[in-house]
């Protein structure tokens, strides 16, 4: 192509943000001039490639976003150590349609059972197909809106978490916290009712939240919105962490006297 030519496409593209089309639109042309192409199966090459980049792009940004931890996904998850039940639960979410019907995610489980990466390679999974998923520790998530309710602003963070299709909240129930940490919990937890998902880890069964909500009504209140549209997924296994120390050890671990 001429410097002409070459100047106002680059001024045309930079003004149309088509940075992949600019940066690629001389090799392409040679390769359209080498192979024949038509006029339009050089734009389709450009624009795809253009497209293609865009996705790869927004991709990378959901999942710097989702504080999703990378070494907890699918592939590093061993499969043969869960239940077949909860492997095909696990598998089943992967489409991400659960999203679209704004269900809930309950994952039960003992420490170390697993839970976390269970969900944290879901939801890698979906960020990776362009879903807008968050992960967030529960204590630090309570912290975030009682200062937000503070300065008088829990309208606004709970308008921000809308945004995301869904909310990964691990470790509920593992922290005990104040009667006005879990309101503001259960206020989250009621905004999103049937608005977006919500996937929970907990080792405490539905019989002891008592211990987080601290009151009989709105533990009943917040199991109710939780479980409405959910699936609930029963790690009962042992604890990962118990084996792999057993293992280091090349054998059981002495019995007690």
């Amino acid at each position: 192509m001429s410097k002409d030519v070459t100047a106002v496409l680059t001024r045309c593209l930079q003004e149309l943000r088509l940075a992949t089309v600019r940066s690629q639109c001389e090799a392409v042309a040679r390769q359209a001039t080498a192979e024949t192409w038509s006029y339009l199966d050089f734009l389709r090459e450009l624009l795809e490639r253009e497209c293609q980049q865009r996705q790869h792009n927004r991709i990378e940004r959901l999942v710097k976003a989702s504080r999703l931890h990378l070494e907890k996904s699918w592939a590093a998850l061993d499969l043969k150590r869960l239940p077949a039940k909860v492997v095909q639960q696990l598998r089943g979410l992967l489409s991400g349609d659960f999203l679209d019907r704004h269900e809930n995610v309950l994952v039960f489980g003992t420490p170390g059972s697993g839970k976390t990466h269970a969900l944290n390679a879901v939801a890698l999974e979906l960020v990776q197909k362009g879903r807008r998923v968050l992960l967030t520790k529960c204590s630090l998530l309570v912290q975030e809106l009682l200062k937000a309710k503070r300065d008088l602003r829990l309208k606004e963070l709970l308008r921000e978490l809308s945004r995301w299709e869904g909310l990964v909240i691990d470790d509920l129930g593992y922290v005990q916290h104040s009667r006005e940490e879990m309101e503001v919990l259960f206020t989250l937890l009621a905004e999103r009712y049937e608005r977006g998902s919500v996937l929970v880890t907990s080792n405490l069964a539905f019989s002891q939240w008592e211990q987080i909500f601290k009151d009989p009504m709105t533990t009943a209140a917040a199991i109710d919105r939780l479980v409405h549209h959910s699936v609930i997924v029963e790690l009962n296994v042992p604890s990962y962490r118990a084996e792999a120390a057993k293992r280091s050890r090349g054998g059981s671990p002495p019995k007690e006297a």
